[in-house]
């Protein structure tokens, strides 16, 4: 008990000498900050009773300041308007110009859209192709067996292993895929087609977790 009470009055100690010596440095501060204020304050009053000073002597001398814009026989003389006018002028121009060729881009692009859109849509979905690809088989098959085989028919699908398993489980869901268990497997068929005994491959054994965990 003894030490800890002796190891806590140190620490005490130690905070109030930084707490003095922080607020020692504030005062300082302030009043340092405080003296400035105090100058500029003063340079300010000299600079205000100077310009004072001065317009009085300016009024009594009868000075006048020089007019800020020339006088209207100089500026017949000058034909400078009637350029920048011209120029205003071709610039308009130009503006219409470049703002009238997107909308004419972009009036394009919705036929070329129109062009494609017969080759987009012959194409089938991947619930098509699953769904023909079971009726294809004579035998149930894993999702990893549907996804390599529908990556060799259609490369440029980038078909996904993942993807193919939520699209065949809403399959099953809707009545339109039948599902069966060996084991840890799951495979999946046609509705219409037989179910026989699937002989389980490395691939199907390999993705056993994954599909059950879902």
């Amino acid at each position: 008990m003894s030490e800890n009470t002796t190891a806590s009055t140190e620490l005490t100690s130690q905070y109030a000498a930084q707490v003095t010596s922080d607020l020692e440095h504030n005062l300082k501060e302030q009043d340092r900050v405080s003296g400035e204020i105090t100058a500029l304050q003063q340079q300010l009053a000299t600079l205000q009773h100077d310009h004072t000073v001065l317009v009085t002597m300016q009024k009594a001398l009868g000075i006048t300041l020089p007019p800020a814009e020339p006088t209207a026989p100089e500026q017949a003389t000058v034909p400078a308007p009637r350029k920048k006018a011209a120029s205003r002028t071709s610039t308009t121009a130009q503006a219409k110009k470049t703002t009238a060729a997107p909308s004419r881009e972009r009036a394009r692009k919705p036929a070329k859209k129109t062009e494609d859109a017969p080759s987009t849509a012959a194409q089938p979905s991947l619930i098509e192709l699953i769904r023909q690809h079971l009726a294809d088989q004579s035998e149930p098959r894993s999702t990893v067996e549907i996804t390599a085989a529908l990556d060799q028919a259609h490369p440029e699908r980038g078909v996904k292993n993942t993807v193919v398993r939520t699209t065949v489980e809403n399959l099953v869901a809707k009545g339109q895929a039948q599902r069966t268990k060996q084991g840890r497997s799951v495979y999946y068929t046609s509705p219409d087609a037989s179910q026989p005994t699937p002989s389980a491959p490395a691939e199907s054994q390999q993705e056993a977790q994954p599909e059950e965990a879902q």
